[in-house]
């Protein structure tokens, strides 16, 4: 059996599938994923054929994650807006299995919020060394004043379509605040003409407005809980109508931004379809303790969390492996299944499902390998290795 040479296979891990995992099998790929196949098999008829193989040891071979919602990491920022700033990150969160993500922007002046869009605009084109950018998250500035958390209030801005009509094309996630909405002329605007996913967050909003906003075109939450009302069984607000919708919603898995309990609680609420890990790590992510920057605010960093020096939750130092782990001890899924809410369902929800999320032939060879601890040995993002050990 002749095989082309840039074929490359991994052998001897246990292979995440979507709803389950193969043992004995070995997974061959180049930039996509070309076939798995017995391990037998492959040692009697190709394993002399030239082709570059790596044993990992009994690890688990899983789809590499998407952060749909992350601001910076190895001390750069997205609304930095340098591309060499960019390429850190993507770097960076290679080392905690990330092969894409969405760089998140924030509430800011339109010049450096444009500014950041026009540099991922760039960093897209040039094709980073790691993690790949798979468009922008923009989180503000149409948000709510009274939960803005750690965004600045100078710059909040009602949502207008005409503001981010020059970059539909790279916006795949807008977070808003729906009762800033008018009549939800911006929601139908988005709907009618782009692509991209309206998400509630950062929201005052009612139970009635959240429900009727849904309605009208939102299909996820950001970060669930967190900037939003706490939910009152008088007064569910937008946490009711999260989890009385069929819309899917983001988790800081960290422990600290929700109690561990409330994980299954909202698996068995809304289902582990509706689930997404993110990290909205901030410029501090795989950096020292100390003082920091997020939006224009200081930030102070300790006891893995990150705060605004009034105490408000500034991001996360959160790794979205970290963020598995966590899931995986403190509900009842298995590893499979909570892989999934950081591969899949992220790349469900950005309409990338059919390349990417899952191991899959056909799909792109995105990959990384760990341990039973989630400790990652190996990174691979569409054939190519961006981080090993």
């Amino acid at each position: 059996m002749k095989m082309d040479h840039n074929i490359n296979c991994i052998i001897g891990g246990k292979i995440i599938l979507e709803n389950e995992i193969l043992y004995g099998k070995v997974l061959l790929y180049s930039n996509k994923i070309i076939d798995i196949i017995d391990e037998e098999s492959f040692v009697k008829n190709i394993l002399n054929e030239g082709i570059k193989t790596i044993d990992v040891h009994g690890k688990y071979v899983s789809p590499g994650f998407i952060d749909i919602h992350i601001h910076g990491s190895g001390g750069k920022d997205t609304m930095d807006g340098k591309i060499s700033d960019l390429e850190i990150i993507s770097e960076t969160i290679a080392k905690s299995g990330v092969t894409s993500f969405l760089p998140t922007t924030m509430t800011m002046s339109k010049e450096k919020i444009y500014k950041a869009l026009d540099t991922v605009r760039l960093a897209i084109e040039k094709k980073l060394t790691g993690a790949k950018i798979l468009g922008v998250h923009m989180e503000g500035p149409f948000i709510s004043e009274k939960f803005k958390g750690a965004q600045n209030m100078d710059y909040l801005a009602k949502p207008d379509f005409q503001l981010i009509e020059n970059y539909s094309d790279i916006i795949k996630i807008i977070t808003l605040a729906p009762e800033e909405d008018f009549q939800f002329e911006f929601i139908k605007s988005i709907k009618e003409k782009t692509n991209i996913i309206l998400s509630i967050g950062h929201t005052n909003s009612d139970y009635e407005t959240a429900m009727k906003a849904i309605d009208a075109g939102i299909s996820n939450a950001t970060h669930i809980f967190n900037a939003m009302p706490p939910f009152h069984h008088r007064h569910p607000g937008a946490v009711g109508a999260i989890l009385n919708s069929n819309i899917s919603f983001e988790l800081i898995a960290d422990t600290i931004h929700i109690h561990p309990a409330v994980f299954q609680i909202l698996l068995n609420a809304k289902g582990k379809e509706k689930m997404i890990l993110i990290t909205d790590s901030m410029r501090a992510g795989f950096m020292k303790d100390g003082n920091w920057e997020l939006g224009g605010l200081e930030v102070v960093v300790q006891n893995n969390s990150a705060r605004l020096t009034d105490g408000t939750l500034a991001g996360s130092i959160l790794t979205l492996n970290k963020a598995v782990l966590n899931i995986m001890e403190y509900t009842e899924l298995e590893i499979y299944e909570a892989v999934a809410l950081a591969s899949l369902n992220p790349a469900k929800l950005i309409h990338l499902d059919k390349m990417k999320g899952s191991i899959k032939i056909g799909k792109d060879a995105d990959l990384v390998i760990f341990d039973e601890e989630l400790k990652v040995e190996l990174t691979i993002s569409e054939g190519e290795i961006i981080y090993r050990i």
